[in-house]
């Protein structure tokens, strides 16, 4: 592996797990590998208008208690991701956390997932992230069309033959 793809976190370079020999999508077979104690944690925005924000922080939104409704969502989303991601196994997740946050410039999102399996939670944190953003979306679209989620992304993950991995801070 280069010192680029260390310092990125990616695996071996050239080398995609979840295809074969063929070229073929496949399931990674974890059979083999160690159960250990595996969490990410993720994190992305949701952008709203100044009006969306101040309702948020005030009266509320039409349809309700919108960061109880997304936060919930986010709890959903990630024990629905094998559901979701063709090639994700299907894993217990043993904690999820979602943390929903009216600031300034919009909602920000972070989700950490937990387990103790044979392969990580990274895209258990990630949809619980996207899922709570759309749900998000979805209790304030009446006050704001345009809407939009950004910047998703993971932050941390540890456990596993990997170790932990931690985003360098230029990219947070």
């Amino acid at each position: 592996m280069t010192d680029a793809g260390r310092a990125r976190g990616s695996g071996p370079v050239g080398r995609l797990t979840h295809v074969d020999e063929h070229g073929a999508a496949r399931m990674v077979d974890v059979s083999a590998k160690d159960v250990t104690v595996r969490t990410a944690t993720a994190t992305g925005r949701v952008r709203v208008s100044p009006a969306v924000v101040e309702a948020l922080r005030g009266d509320g939104v039409p349809k309700g208690d919108a960061l109880a409704v997304a936060r919930l969502a986010g709890i959903q989303g990630a024990k629905r991701t094998p559901d979701l991601i063709p090639l994700c196994h299907p894993i217990a997740l043993h904690g999820v956390e979602v943390d929903v946050e009216v600031q300034d410039d919009g909602v920000h999102i972070r989700a950490t997932t937990r387990t103790a399996d044979r392969t990580g939670v990274e895209m258990e944190a990630l949809t619980a992230v996207a899922v709570a953003g759309l749900a998000m979306i979805d209790m304030v679209k009446a006050l704001d069309r345009t809407a939009s989620i950004v910047d998703i992304r993971l932050l941390e993950k540890t456990g596993g033959r990997s170790g932990t991995w931690v985003r360098p801070e230029e990219d947070t």
